[in-house]
This record gives C-alpha cells, structure tokens and sequence, in this order.
C-alpha cells in the first residue's frame, strides 16, 4: 500500500500537533505547505488526510474530521489581523492574505455582521510587502500576522477577539480533514498521540521556532500555551456550527450540512 500523504502548515501553531508525528507514524508521508494548498491538494486526492481551513470542509462534504483536535483561539488569536487605514465601518478595499480562506470567510462574515459593509478585495501573495499595498486594510495571518506592525496602519482588529465578542465562543481555524481513500485507516490515535506529545513540549518547540521565525521565545511560549487551543470540544463544535450557519446565511457555501467525525470509538480509547 502507498504510504498515507498528510498535510499540514508550516505555522508556529501548528508545531505542537505535528511535534514528533513522523515518529509517531513513520509509515506517513507528511509534507508541509500553505492552508491554500492544503485544501486544493486535498481536494485532487493529492493528500489523504490534511489539516485544513475550517471553512474548505464545509466546502466538501465528502471529508471527515478527526475528532478531538483543531487549531482554535477564545478570545484574541493575535495570528489572523485586520489592518485598517481608516475605521472598519469605512473600509472600502481590502487586500487578503491569499494563506487561509477561513479567515477571509470571517472577514466577510464580521463586516457583515459588526458593520453592514462590503468592500472590493484583491490578493496579496505570501511573498509580498503588506506595507506597499494602496487598499484600505490588509487582512494577514499566520507567522506572517504576529511579526506585522505596518505603522502605516493606524488601526488593527484581531478576528478571534472580534469573533469572541460578537458569539461568546471560540473560534475554530482548522481541522484535520480526512478523504474519502483514509476512511479505512485508524488515524486518530496517532493524531492524539502527537498532539498529547506536542502540548508536553511547548517549551522546547517555542525555543526552536524562534529562532526560525526571529521572534521572542517567552512571546512564542505564551502564544501556543495560552492563546491557541488543540481541543475540539462541545463549545468549540458550536463556534463551528455557528460559523457555517453564517457562512450559508452569507452565500459564502452551498449547504448546511451536519459535521461528521472520523473514528470516534478510537479517539475514546485514545484517552
């Protein structure tokens, strides 16, 4: 058998739950890349198994999730940010991290929902200067949101606050989605297993990020231990279910259909 392709960013968080994963599962081939190219991989059956853009499941219904474990904030999230020129209320241009459509969907649903605006979007690829765009606001996320400051700027709205404001809930940025071809595989043990393991080590995994990503190792530390959270619990699937109801009331998808999850009886044993 081909060994099982699965994805992942290359963000700092997403460190703790692919920490030891390729000692975990030896077997697995994982490649990392942008949550774009993730879900279009994905989507081609290029991958198996990814760790996608919450909004990119809801999109195809075919996939599963891997219970248990998601990319979550409640509260600030400090890694998705809206920089403004001008208040949100007046933002008639906006370019858009081209990284994650989650974000860009909770964008369009909070200028909806907080400001009754829309507003013209244009693309801002991975590899451009936020600072040089001539659009009202910048949406940036990722690694590439926390070591922004464009003093340009004046204004900046963090969307997992904004989020937790508005629902009193978390927010869910990603999952591991699984297709169609991995339905037959017991994935879910593994995927606790690195995340149980990865949590051990924040200390050691934020050491070595930092350096990578020439950010404060106390900041890095701080952030994956108490701003982002690896749990998919009852509030958590509620923050997601709200947010698909948005995104359908907002013809941002097709269909509301239920969630499903991948193995359950085996995340139970897991623990």
């Amino acid at each position: 058998m081909k060994p099982l392709r699965v994805g992942a960013v290359n963000y700092l968080n997403t460190k703790p739950l692919i920490y030891n994963l390729k000692q975990i599962a030896p077997h697995w081939d994982l490649q990392l890349m942008v949550p774009s190219h993730l879900a279009y991989n994905l989507s081609m059956g290029l991958l198996d198994v990814a760790l996608i853009p919450v909004i990119e499941y809801f999109r195809n219904p075919g996939y599963k999730i891997v219970p248990g474990i998601s990319i979550a904030s409640n509260g600030p999230v400090l890694s998705v940010t809206l920089f403004s020129k001008v208040p949100w209320a007046n933002i008639q241009s906006i370019s858009l991290d081209e990284g994650s459509k989650t974000s860009i969907t909770l964008l369009k649903i909070l200028s909806h929902e907080l400001h009754g605006i829309d507003y013209k979007s244009t693309n801002l690829p991975m590899n451009a200067n936020p600072e040089l765009v001539n659009t009202d606001g910048v949406l940036l996320i990722g690694d590439r949101a926390m070591k922004a400051c464009l003093p340009d700027f004046p204004y900046a709205y963090d969307l997992g606050q904004e989020w937790n404001a508005y629902t009193h809930l978390p927010f869910v940025y990603a999952v591991w989605a699984v297709n169609e071809r991995a339905f037959g595989e017991k994935l879910t043990s593994y995927f606790a297993q690195a995340k149980k393991l990865g949590k051990k080590h924040i200390g050691e995994i934020a050491e070595s990020e930092s350096k990578r990503l020439e950010l404060d190792a106390g900041f890095c530390r701080r952030y994956l231990s108490h701003i982002i959270q690896y749990n998919l619990g009852s509030k958590e699937i509620a923050g997601l279910e709200l947010y698909r109801h948005l995104a359908f009331k907002h013809h941002l998808i097709e269909q509301e259909g239920n969630i499903e999850f991948h193995d359950c009886r085996h995340f139970a044993k897991s623990y």
